[in-house]
Parts: structure tokens; sequence; C-alpha cells
């Protein structure tokens, strides 16, 4: 007699986005990390009050940190609520942190959040190790999107 699997059930809610992520950056490779919170720190989360505007990750010591990221204080947090900027901690495996140290120590990568979610009721950040863009990858970048989107409108007209 064995037991019968049942594939857990993920339901996914992005809650905060870092838009200027992609534009200033070229994403090499993501990882999806949970995040040490507060309880009035999650309840904000679940709210939607969250910044990722100029956060970014350090590897400290063997662990890595979430620094810069704004969470609201909960309005019912009263004297529970702590420092909206304060430095969170990730959770990642140790080969994970080890690789990303690595990397970021030999290539000059650099790690970036680049959106909040929830996932089966829990927060979770996913961090990208990424490039930064200079100013004429960003120029060909967006030649680039506005060519594909003329082509596709051009296509779309041909075949009405």
């Amino acid at each position: 007699m064995g037991f019968a699997y049942r594939k857990k059930v993920t339901k996914m809610k992005v809650v905060a986005r870092n838009r200027k992520a992609r534009h200033d950056y070229q994403i090499e490779e993501t990882y999806e990390a949970g995040i040490v919170l507060t309880g009035t720190e999650i309840k904000s989360i679940r709210q939607g009050r969250v910044n990722l505007q100029d956060s970014y990750v350090r590897i400290d010591r063997g662990e890595a940190l979430l620094i810069g990221m704004h969470i609201s204080p909960f309005e019912q947090g009263n004297r529970f609520n702590v420092d909206p900027t304060r430095t969170r901690k990730l959770l990642l495996h140790r080969k994970e942190i080890d690789k990303l140290y690595g990397q970021i120590k030999m290539k000059g990568l650099t790690l970036i959040p680049l959106d909040v979610h929830l996932r089966n009721g829990f927060a979770k950040v996913e961090i990208g190790l990424a490039r930064g863009k200079k100013l004429y990858d960003k120029r060909q970048t967006a030649a680039k999107r506005d060519a594909d989107r003329e082509l596709r409108r051009k296509v779309k007209e041909r075949y009405q």
C-alpha cells in the first residue's frame, strides 16, 4: 500500500514589481527566496503596501540580506510595527547562496529583487542575478521593442 500523493495547489499573487529592474539591468538568472518578516509586515504585504524601488540584495557572512525594501506600517499594528526599510534576511539554500556569492565576486554581477509575491500564503521575493545595462544597451532594447511592435501591427493589418 502506497501513499496517495496530491499535487500541491500553488496560488501565486504578485504584490509588487520592480519595473525599473528589467529596464536598467540584463537579468541572467532568477531565484525565488522566502523573506523573514514580522506579523505586521506580512499583513501590510497582503494589502499590497510594498515598494521595491532602490532595493538590492547583499550577501554578508553567508546570509542573503534584502536592503532598502519599504513595507508600509500596518495601521492596526501600533507598537508591533517595525522600521519600514529595515534589512530583511532572505531564505535560500546554502548552495544557492554560495553560488550567487561566487558569481557576484567573479563576474561583477549584482542581485536585485524583481518582484514580491504571495505563494500559498507565504511572502516570497524573486531575485535576479543581473548585469547593469549601458545607455546604448537601453536604446538598443527600446529600438528592438518598437520594431517588434511595428511588425506585429503590420501582420495584424494584413490578416484582417
